[in-house]
């Protein structure tokens, strides 16, 4: 354990900022789930109920991934790789839902 006055509130700090982040990953994580099982629900069901889900769980996840970024929990790059996956995903079932 540091002995320094600042050291100590750095260890403090970071340790604060580590729950902090693991909550908005976890959360990240978890709502990329919840999209994934909903575009499978919507592949094996093709209807507009289940489109109006995927559409808002897409949303949900958009959002937290944006909050994470502009809170600096996530680098740019990777929530632009995160937000591609998802929008691929929707993409491949677009022509399944059409036909």
């Amino acid at each position: 354990m540091a002995n320094i006055k600042s050291a100590i509130k750095r260890v403090e700090v970071a340790e604060r900022n580590r729950l902090r982040n693991k909550s908005y990953k976890s959360a990240v994580k978890t709502l990329i789930k919840k999209y994934f099982a909903a575009v499978e629900q919507h592949i094996a069901k093709p209807s507009p109920e289940t489109e109006q889900a995927v559409q808002v769980q897409m949303a949900e996840a958009y959002s937290k991934i944006d909050k994470a970024i502009k809170r600096g929990v996530l680098h740019p790059n990777n929530g632009a790789r995160k937000k591609s996956r998802l929008a691929r995903a929707i993409k491949a079932v677009a022509p399944v839902a059409q036909g």
